[in-house]
């Protein structure tokens, strides 16, 4: 199960990233862009998943690993997004005025920066989070995977409903049904 906590504890993160990313920049769009109640970006955390199952990082020099982190983390990303514009009709980010955008999936900046990450990831978070990994409890590691569970499935549901990704923020989601009109 060290996985599972590998791509939680990386999605969480990539949450905090893009919270602070978007106040930094002053994005008019505050609205999370993540599971409905958990604080997971799981794009990160798949990303980072993929990443170190097919590294050894400590086969590869610095840049050598940035490099592949660009890579792999990119071509993640494109599917990612490939899979929320195909299953739910629905596009998360845009990076279409960004240089070397390919179709606004993934853009030149951004896997710079991905890759740059990767590789602070697998050299100074990594053999920090092994261990806390390996020592999660069977029952909460359970808890955990029935509540990342049932938040998909909630996610995806509003997603196929409304096509709508701001509605995947619960302040979002309270504000618009109790402006709804009630139901006959």
């Amino acid at each position: 199960m060290i996985w599972f906590w590998l791509f939680w504890f990386y999605s969480f993160l990539g949450y905090l990233l893009e919270r602070m990313f978007a106040k930094v920049v002053r994005s008019e769009r505050q609205v999370r862009k993540c599971f409905l109640l958990l604080p997971l970006c799981p794009v990160y955390g798949l990303a980072m998943v993929v990443f170190l199952s097919m590294t050894d990082a400590a086969v590869y020099g610095f840049w050598a690993l940035a490099l592949r982190g660009a890579v792999l983390t990119t071509l993640v990303e494109y599917a990612v997004h490939v899979f929320y514009e195909e299953a739910f009709g629905v596009r998360f980010w845009d990076y279409g005025d960004l240089p070397g955008s390919v179709w606004g999936r993934v853009c030149l900046p951004f896997s710079a920066a991905w890759g740059l990450l990767s590789a602070v990831s697998a050299r100074v978070l990594q053999p920090l989070l092994i261990p806390l990994a390996a020592v999660m409890p069977p029952l909460l590691t359970y808890g955990a995977l029935l509540l990342l569970t049932a938040d998909a499935v909630c996610s995806a549901a509003l997603l196929l409903r409304y096509r709508d990704t701001e509605l995947l923020s619960v302040q979002e989601l309270r504000r618009r049904l109790s402006s709804a009109p009630p139901a006959s």
